[in-house]
């Protein structure tokens, strides 16, 4: 019997409509969907592919928000191991992830783990959250000779990412917005910067001025900073 393959797939920042093309064959497909759990029964990605997946047999693959890198491991481990145990099956599964696998995903330590036992694993890019917003803001995120940088708001200092020539995107900044506000503040950025909350998602803001969001935002908010003052 021939070993299955994975793919890592891409399913967007959350409305179904951006699915690609080649993530709804795969959906439609595969034998088994793999569905990350944060741990508190939230699938958002199972959201956005559901119309698409019928009545097929779902993995849940428990990925919890922690910082403790050995119960990490574990987790991916234990993932890594019932994934390949349905690969050895024969069975083609899909593993969906918001966004894109290559950005910020907890996919890509799974799909290392397969690929290293043996197994077949393929990455199908999505749209990363960051595009998505800058859509929907109607504004580019970088022209001519421009850079762009990519920060996690939850790095422990954005300090020398600010001073960098480059427009920024911090991802995932729902606990960090207060800390980013002021900083952004101090360095007189705050009126260069937007944000979107749930960019795509039925529970989506957007506020094309960060200074004029409430205080307190999901965990998928994304702010953006122009250089230059550009919107």
């Amino acid at each position: 019997m021939d070993k299955g393959t994975l793919y890592g797939l891409g399913v967007g920042p959350g409305d179904p409509e951006l699915l690609t093309v080649k993530a709804v064959r795969i959906l439609t497909q595969a034998d088994v969907i793999a569905v990350p759990d944060k741990g508190a029964g939230e699938k958002t990605a199972w959201n956005i592919v559901k119309d698409y997946i019928g009545e097929k047999p779902l993995l849940h693959c428990p990925t919890p928000m922690i910082r403790d890198q050995k119960a990490l491991d574990e987790a991916h481990d234990t993932i890594a191991s019932e994934l390949c145990a349905l690969l050895e099956e024969g069975k083609t599964v899909a593993y969906v992830t918001l966004g894109d696998p290559c950005v910020y995903s907890t996919y890509l330590y799974v799909h290392n783990r397969v690929l290293s036992r043996g197994y077949r694993a393929e990455i199908v890019p999505g749209v990363p959250s960051f595009c998505a917003a800058a859509a929907r803001l109607g504004v580019s995120l970088c022209e001519r000779s421009q850079r762009l940088m990519i920060v996690p708001a939850s790095h422990k200092d954005v300090t020398d990412c600010l001073e960098t020539d480059a427009n920024l995107v911090f991802m995932k900044a729902g606990r960090e917005l207060g800390a980013l506000r002021e900083t952004l503040r101090e360095h007189g950025l705050l009126e260069n910067a937007s944000l979107v909350e749930n960019c795509t998602m039925a529970d989506e803001h957007v506020y094309p001025r960060f200074a004029d969001a409430p205080e307190g935002a999901g965990y998928f908010s994304l702010v953006l900073v122009k250089r230059e003052g550009g919107k």
